[in-house]
């Protein structure tokens, strides 16, 4: 399977993934600024799979059958990078994963560039894609008085979902001896064009609902298109941009909805944060730091489990309940268990935190966050 889109809803399958054998995880960094020629691309293929080679081969504790399903995998990663069906377009970086005894092979494109890396373990390493994903589901409409056109995506990536064109005439073409009438036919016919391009919008939002509308629109008309904008849709309007309405590619758009998304991305973070920070120092529906956080985690209470960029941690999982850990090793002071070492909790703490619906972010725009522990919770309870 393959797909472009990276939602919430997929990292979380990708989650709760446990084929009952050895998963290979491989990222690939496409960065087109390091990577944009074919003997670029080729020379770090053939990096990661080297990688991917000594790795199998150092890992302890594989019977002869894993090792061997291990090889294999890493054989046909291989054989899809240097293969006709692997295309790097449109893409930043690569996930691949691969346990070929229980017929896994999956690969996620990825919208911004990723450290190249290689992991194996009993589920898909997902912590790199968790900073990946978009802080809800982004629509522009872009509208003068003839053409409209409606973009979907995020910060990374737009892609025209609708267009249309009405045929009417321009404040040029009302001229003659009834000019006045005239005049008020095209007026009314250009209005009618933004009914239709507010709808178009409306439906998509039933459709596919969305969070964040951006409107790209000549200034005289922003007027009109927001009196015409369901009530819904103005709820979500967070500003209007500025771009060519009938030629801009999907690019053109990204460019132009950056420092809107970035902004409404800012607030995102800095609303979480302060309920975390407000919750934990008084005792209520917070926690901060890898303790708390972890303890919140096992009590499944989480609503909101927040990550700094970056940050890693090692720990350990109860063997009998999963619970987890931050301390490395020894017995569950919960449960009495042997505890198993991870080399990195994080992932485990966001591979707990989707199997219990709660949201993953990670804070990209703040520092504050590093002096409560650099990781923590809103709760639900």
């Amino acid at each position: 399977m393959q797909t472009d889109e990276l939602t919430t809803e997929e990292l979380r399958r990708l989650a709760e993934l446990r084929p009952g054998g050895r998963v290979l995880s491989v990222y690939l960094n496409l960065d087109p600024s390091d990577f944009a020629t074919p003997a670029a691309r080729t020379s770090a293929i053939g990096s990661l799979i080297d990688e991917a080679g000594r790795k199998v081969k150092a890992e302890e504790g594989l019977s002869h059958d894993e090792r061997q399903a291990l090889e294999e995998d890493v054989k046909r990663v291989r054989d899809y990078l240097r293969g006709p069906s692997f295309s790097a377009d449109g893409a930043h970086g690569l996930a691949v994963f691969a346990a070929g005894g229980a017929d896994l092979f999956e690969t996620v494109k990825l919208p911004r560039p990723v450290e190249a890396g290689v992991l194996i373990d009993d589920s898909p390493w997902i912590e790199p894609l968790a900073g990946m994903l978009a802080v809800g589901r982004w629509v522009v409409l872009l509208t003068n008085r003839r053409s409209a056109r409606l973009f979907k995506g995020g910060r990374d990536r737009f892609e025209e979902i609708e267009s249309f064109r009405d045929n009417v005439r321009s404040e040029a073409e009302s001229g003659g001896p009834e000019q006045g009438r005239s005049e008020r036919s095209v007026a009314e016919e250009h209005e009618e064009h933004l009914r239709k391009a507010a709808s178009e919008a409306f439906k998509q939002f039933r459709r596919a609902p969305f969070d964040h509308l951006l409107v790209a629109i000549p200034a005289e008309l922003r007027g009109s298109i927001e009196r015409e904008l369901h009530a819904s849709l103005r709820e979500r309007m967070r500003g209007f941009i500025e771009v060519d309405v009938e030629h801009s590619s999907g690019d053109d758009v990204v460019r132009a909805a950056a420092e809107r998304i970035e902004a409404t991305e800012r607030d995102h973070e800095r609303e979480k944060l302060d309920r975390l920070i407000e919750g934990a120092s008084t005792g209520g529906h917070g926690a901060a730091g890898l303790d708390e956080t972890l303890g919140a985690l096992n009590e499944r209470r989480v609503e909101t489990l927040l990550i700094a960029e970056g940050f890693t941690a090692p720990g350990s999982l109860s063997a009998e309940s999963g619970l987890l850990h931050s301390q490395e090793s020894g017995t569950s002071p919960v449960d009495g268990s042997e505890l198993v070492p991870r080399e990195d909790i994080v992932e485990s703490a966001i591979e707990a935190a989707l199997a219990q619906s709660a949201d993953v972010l990670v804070v990209r725009y703040h520092d504050d966050l590093r002096d409560h522990g650099s990781i923590g919770a809103t709760l639900r309870f």
